[in-house]
């Protein structure tokens, strides 16, 4: 089984989790991993990471991500969506076009926003979506999000068609109950597509029923390899002596760097993350340059 990054364009009505095990089992990976969890409701762009690609799969999480979604005002469910009850009405008032931009100007940057109960996050160890589940609500600590881009898509009796472009962390249920109180309402999300995920904005994805009769007749998985999950890092070319040590959790000491062992793409500042790759140019691992101007790895992949 190969390793690599596969583009599920997620189907709706399936869960996150259970759409990765899917792929799990067709391609008898022994480990899978998908890059932020997309609700029954939502469809698009889940990117899953199969074998040694979890271990960069928390480096495109990082990423920014692009949705389109679609409020119903009027109405506020236990969910954020379509799938909980409805808990509060109101009356919507009267939108136009300018006053909701005006609306959607304001959201623009970084943001704090509360944690929906239904989510993955954890309390003593439980999701919280199994404690809103059991009629529980607990205290949720407000998180810096940003909004980099928020447009109207479409106004329409019953529907406010949205896109956004955010930071990793943001919840798209509690945007747009957010946004549905500043227009005067209530409101919850009746559509939700993931567009993308960076570094993927413009990769195709591949739909889960395509996925699996490949994997039926026996077809190769269509797996990005691990360095397209990473684009632009510097890369750091390693001798065979400085590859064997690297493996082994071995620092590489700036001494090594400037005698030859090994050749920086420019990577100099303390922190900076790198590739690790072989003297044939083959990737090996993830590092970064300690504060001796060394390289200390941090990942390295059995390929």
């Amino acid at each position: 089984m190969p390793s690599g990054i596969l583009l599920l364009d997620k189907p709706r009505g399936l869960s996150s989790n259970a759409a990765l095990q899917r792929v799990k089992r067709a391609y008898g990976a022994a480990k899978a991993g998908h890059v932020g969890s997309l609700d029954p409701l939502a469809t698009g762009m889940l990117p899953i990471c199969l074998d040694e690609a979890t271990k960069i799969a928390g480096e495109i999480l990082a990423g920014r991500k692009r949705y389109e979604f679609t409020v119903a005002p009027g109405a506020r469910t236990s969910t954020g969506d379509t799938e909980g009850e409805i808990v509060e009405r109101s009356a919507v008032p009267v939108l136009d076009r300018t006053g909701v931009e005006a609306v959607l100007a304001a959201f623009h940057g970084v943001q704090s926003q509360v944690p929906p109960m239904y989510s993955a996050l954890k309390r003593d160890g439980r999701p919280l979506y199994e404690l809103a589940r059991a009629g529980v609500e607990v205290e949720r600590a407000a998180r810096a999000i940003t909004i980099h881009a928020l447009s109207l898509r479409g106004l329409h009796a019953g529907a406010i068609e949205l896109d956004v472009e955010c930071s990793k962390g943001t919840y798209v249920r509690t945007l747009a109950e957010d946004l549905a109180r500043a227009l005067g309402t209530v409101g919850h999300v009746s559509r939700l597509h993931r567009v993308w995920v960076e570094p993927f904005r413009n990769a195709p994805m591949l739909p889960l029923e395509a996925v699996l009769e490949g994997a039926q007749a026996g077809a190769p998985p269509p797996l990005l390899p691990l360095d397209q999950g990473i684009p632009g890092w510097s890369g750091v070319s390693l001798s065979p002596a400085c590859v064997q040590r690297v493996r082994q959790g071995q620092a590489i000491g700036r001494a090594d760097l400037l005698g030859g062992g090994a050749t920086a793409g420019g990577a100099t500042a303390t922190g900076t993350a790198v590739k690790l790759l072989d003297d044939a140019g083959r990737l090996i691992g993830l590092g970064e340059v300690d504060g001796f101007g060394g390289i200390r790895p941090r990942r390295i992949f059995n390929l």
